[in-house]
């Protein structure tokens, strides 16, 4: 029997949308749901009860959720197992792709030099990488790559925002799209299964990627922008550039600066751009659903996770679990600081989390019409913004594969929740874990 193609169009939607994938027809071993935390202020009947109908509907073997108030330690709310084929339950320290979450870190990064005094919000970053001195413009985006000068420099500011002009494997334009495919232009790893990158590149040639991220950013360099910095809100692959200017500004690779000024004063043990083979047991299998059959296309045995990847890839490329994802939740809800572990200075915390956005800019691209900071939404009201509707002044983003997180400072709380499923069979989730968290807040 021949196996199935993957839907192209579908399965971009859904990679899109986040951010902002048992065998099919297998089984999903259902376990127990569970919760623990040092407090529970209250219950969370209706997010238990939507992973658990979640991973049921959705024939996936796990989901989980952390919720945490103020300093304090999270909740976890617990639903079935890693794998579809064993027995070990999900749980704190469950190691999830977070893929697209990975672009609030490197922006709070950049954030961090920033506050060193090494970064500028609206500095070039043409003087930091020559490379993106003279930009240029496509002039009819939809059907060529013809160009023109800028109409002025990308700086950090439009990098942190999406508003540099720049590209993206999953979207945008088609001459630039597939100019950036044949650059070997992606933003992250999914699976060994080639009909995945079949769905996610088409007919378009996609070449070699990049084995550093400075060769990375020169190819990048090399094609022209959709738009002029700070004109329009496009989501992109500038968390990648951005991760070359932390790289440059502060002397040492991207993947060791994380690690040394935020993994390691927050305790972030299992946050890794490649899982270690002595965490293997700790990773979840990756699925898409088509036809209506979830099939497991990123076993956990034989991941793609468990290599090290071209590049550290500062948009997509994170994998972490429901505890070190809360730490950095619970820093960026202390303004900077977990207690004595400060990454940052309180100032500087708020104003990463603060609308950066250019004045006057066009958000007609964006997925709900919301402010945006240092590699996340900013939400302008409850109906906008966030990652799917959170209170005014809420700070998060989302991942391809189902995951969401947010700090929501009107509720004094952090919120994160996890799937492996992608495409645009998990645009449900998002949106009605965010309505069971607030249902059970107002119990």
């Amino acid at each position: 029997m021949p196996r199935p193609e993957l839907n192209r169009r579908r399965f971009l939607m859904g990679l899109g949308a986040g951010a902002g994938l048992a065998l099919a027809g297998c089984a999903t071993r259902m376990g127990a749901m569970s919760s623990s935390a040092a407090t529970a202020p209250q219950g969370w009947g209706a997010t238990e009860a939507f992973l658990q109908n979640y991973i049921a509907g959705k024939s996936l073997p796990g989901a989980m959720a952390a919720i945490g108030r103020g300093m304090e330690a999270p909740v976890y709310l617990t639903a079935g197992t890693q794998t579809a084929a064993g027995t070990t339950p999900v749980g704190p320290d469950t190691i999830w792709r977070v893929y697209s979450m990975t672009k609030p870190v490197t922006g709070m990064a950049a954030m961090i030099l920033i506050d060193d005094g090494r970064l500028t919000l609206d500095q070039d970053i043409g003087e930091i990488l020559p490379e993106w001195a003279n930009p240029m413009v496509m002039t009819d985006p939809e059907n060529s790559l013809d160009a023109r000068p800028a109409a002025g420099p990308i700086t950090v500011r439009h990098h942190l925002t999406h508003s540099a002009g720049l590209g993206y494997s999953i979207m945008g334009p088609p001459p630039l799209r597939s100019a950036i495919l044949a650059a070997g232009l992606s933003g992250g790893v999914v699976s060994r299964d080639p009909r995945v990158g079949m769905a996610m590149s088409g007919d378009a040639p996609v070449a070699e990627p990049p084995t550093s991220i400075a060769e990375f950013s020169r190819r990048a360099a090399e094609l022209p922008l959709i738009a002029d910095p700070g004109s329009v809100w496009a989501y992109s692959m500038s968390l990648e550039i951005l991760s070359r200017v932390i790289e440059v500004a502060a002397g040492m690779p991207y993947a060791e600066f994380l690690r040394t000024r935020m993994f390691a004063p927050l305790g972030m043990n299992d946050t890794f751009f490649q899982v270690p083979a002595a965490k293997r047991a700790q990773l979840t299998d990756n699925h898409v659903v088509y036809e209506g059959r979830t099939m497991n296309v990123d076993p956990a045995a034989t991941s793609i996770y468990l290599d090290e990847p071209p590049i550290p890839f500062g948009g997509g490329g994170l994998a972490s679990s429901a505890h070190d994802y809360d730490r950095f939740l619970t820093m960026l809800l202390g303004y900077g600081a977990i207690g004595d572990a400060r990454v940052m200075s309180e100032r500087t915390a708020r104003i990463g989390m603060s609308d950066l956005l250019p004045a006057g800019i066009d958000k007609s691209r964006m997925y709900a019409p919301s402010g945006f900071g240092a590699g996340g939404a900013v939400a302008s009201a409850p109906e906008t913004g966030g990652t799917e509707g959170q209170p005014a002044g809420s700070f998060g983003w989302g991942g391809a594969a189902g995951t969401a997180a947010w700090v929501d400072f009107e509720n004094n709380m952090r919120v994160s929740g996890y799937i492996q499923l992608m495409g645009a069979e998990n645009g449900d989730f998002r949106p009605g874990f965010t309505r069971a968290v607030y249902e059970d807040l107002t119990q």
